[in-house]
């Protein structure tokens, strides 16, 4: 029975061993390492990036006009929520870094987050949609189904925005000079994907909720968010996959600085002692060196 990476990690592989979506390793001149990875799968990432940003950004960009237009917020308040929301939603990568690199992996997390985005994503930004085209709702209804979808998404997001990038990387093998060069021009193209999507977004959706309506200006996203798992989701049996390093990167950030704290201590101690052996003017060798010092005098 064939192993699957997407569900579980071989334990007869080693730590960093590459593999394709059947659980089969990949060496460099096999015939799996010429029909996986570099370009064929890496135009399924930029492309569920450039989605994923756009739905992003069409959320968050308009935000505070939306709060005092539509929910008749002070704008003080208004940017203070916006301020609250963007710092969660930059946070939020932390736990997904730490759940990618220390349990399921960037394929499995970002499956796992896509699956949460489109569903929360769903929950969400329909929330957002259903908060502005309900007209019967109470002002309070109204903004706390919004920020309670908003916050949905901030977290929702957590899991995609650290692994994308990182696992576009993997698909090209850095020690082969072709894709090492291949690699190097991915994250200009990564960069100049997610850049238009952004300018693309900023200046169509802010359009649409400015005159269009915003119940049509926070659904268009939702759509883009179904766009960007279907279109990741079709570059599966492409992918290259790296098995996870036995020991957690935490646990060796962690022995880092417990190393680093225990020469520390070592050198306040070291430090100490001089300051002792000069305010006294005997080195602390112990009584003999003591006696021989005084006898001399």
């Amino acid at each position: 029975m064939e192993s699957d990476p997407l569900l579980r990690r071989p334990d007869h592989l080693a730590s960093g061993t590459v593999v394709d979506y059947r659980g089969c390793p990949i060496g460099r001149q096999s015939t799996t390492s010429s029909s996986t990875g570099k370009w064929n799968s890496a135009l399924f990432i930029i492309g569920v990036e450039m989605a994923e940003r756009s739905a992003y950004f069409g959320i968050s960009t308009n935000l505070i006009m939306f709060l005092t237009d539509h929910l008749g917020q002070p704008m003080a308040s208004a940017a203070a929520a916006v301020n609250t929301w963007y710092g969660v939603a930059m946070m939020t990568p932390l736990l997904g870094a730490y759940v990618a690199d220390s349990h399921l992996g960037r394929y499995r997390t970002i499956v796992a987050a896509s699956l949460l985005y489109l569903l929360v994503g769903w929950l969400g930004l329909g929330m957002l949609t259903m908060s502005v085209v309900l007209p019967n709702l109470s002002p309070r209804a109204q903004a706390a189904l919004f920020y309670f979808s908003l916050y949905l998404v901030a977290f929702a997001q957590g899991g995609h925005k650290p692994c994308v990038q990182a696992f576009g990387a993997d698909q090209f093998d850095e020690d082969d000079p072709q894709e090492g060069v291949a690699r190097s021009s991915f994250f200009n193209w990564w960069n100049f994907g997610m850049g238009a999507s952004t300018l693309g977004s900023l200046l169509a959706l802010t359009y649409v909720q400015d005159n269009l309506g915003w119940g049509l200006g926070f659904g268009i996203p939702c759509v883009l968010m179904a766009v960007a798992v279907v279109v990741f989701l079709m570059g599966t049996r492409t992918y290259r996959f790296y098995e996870l390093e036995r020991e957690s990167p935490f646990a060796r950030i962690g022995r880092a600085f417990a190393e680093l704290a225990k020469k520390n201590r070592g050198a306040d101690q070291s430090l100490a002692s001089s300051s002792s052996e000069e305010e006294s003017g005997f080195p602390l060798g112990g009584g003999a060196a003591r006696k021989a010092q005084c006898s001399s005098k």
